[in-house]
């Protein structure tokens, strides 16, 4: 059974304002949640085009899904226009990216995504293509690997940390994700008052390395705007500055959008109680551009 729970739900379907009838895309298919929400929005007589790089999320959305309106694709959401191609569609009406980790990949202890996990360091979200993160381990130079976690984890302690895990790997492989976390704590000065474990921003750093994250959701907002009808909206979730950087740069610098949040919602304080994963979460909503503009007061 999923762990997915959808954040931002109610705002989202709200800013989205879809019709029954029309035809959205889900780019991070997860866990399932927000790919249902799109569903019951546009009812039966719309339809939902589902991605996701997961095949473990992809076989169980196509089990969750079937019989109904859901087109799951074994895809990037970067690659959203050929799939629409190859589905002979030319636009769609929404598109929502919940970007970066799902609360299944972080319960699946063979992946490596949760520090605790025993299983092997892989961080991948496709496993069938690129490299495990524990083979980028074993092979980098420690001042590259230094600058890796501090420019995609900005972490502080990234050049401690290198050192100690470049010192380690001579004695014996990092090959699971509960032996590179107890390097990390070693190696990072504890914050009193820090909630996030001293390990987040490495296993952050290497798991948006191994998946170019960013590229990908650069590359993605680049072609949604040929993805969306006139007037259409898309939505996406970040949850941590870079992710939310590159969202409010490409929205604000591509004259096809036009930016409907001059600020990222923010989910309100009974969500985060009730989702702690929430708490991070940060949506921006552009609508697709056709010459007029949507105003953001209050945001």
């Amino acid at each position: 059974m999923t762990a997915h729970v959808p954040v931002l739900a109610d705002v989202l379907l709200a800013e989205l304002r879809l019709d029954p009838g029309a035809v959205a895309l889900d780019g991070t298919l997860g866990g399932g949640g927000h790919a249902q929400l799109l569903l019951d929005a546009v009812g039966p007589d719309g339809r939902v085009v589902a991605l996701d790089r997961d095949i473990g999320a992809v076989e169980a959305g196509r089990i969750r899904f079937a019989g109904r309106p859901v087109d799951v694709v074994h895809a990037n959401f970067d690659a959203m226009r050929g799939v629409l191609d190859s589905l002979n569609r030319s636009a769609v009406d929404a598109i929502v990216l919940d970007v970066g980790l799902s609360s299944d990949q972080l319960a699946d202890a063979s992946r490596g995504f949760s520090y605790e996990s025993t299983g092997e360091l892989d961080l991948r979200f496709d496993t069938s293509v690129g490299e495990p993160a524990w083979r980028r381990l074993e092979r980098m130079p420690e001042r590259e690997l230094a600058d890796l976690i501090f420019a995609l984890g900005e972490e502080r302690y990234s050049r401690r940390i290198a050192r100690t895990i470049v010192e380690e790997r001579r004695r014996a492989p990092i090959r699971t994700a509960d032996h590179l976390a107890r390097l990390v704590r070693r190696s990072v000065r504890r914050t009193p008052g820090l909630k996030i474990d001293p390990a987040t921003r490495t296993f952050q750093a290497l798991r948006i390395a191994v998946n170019d994250e960013l590229g990908a959701l650069e590359r993605a907002l680049r072609a949604a705007p040929d993805c969306l009808k006139p007037g259409g909206r898309i939505a996406v979730i970040s949850f941590h500055s870079l992710e939310d950087r590159i969202v409010k740069n490409a929205f604000r610098q591509d004259p096809r959008y036009n930016v409907l949040t001059k600020k990222p919602i923010r989910p309100i304080e009974a969500e985060s109680r009730r989702n702690p994963r929430s708490r991070s979460a940060r949506l921006r909503i552009a609508r697709h551009h056709v010459g007029t503009t949507e105003s953001a007061a209050g945001r």
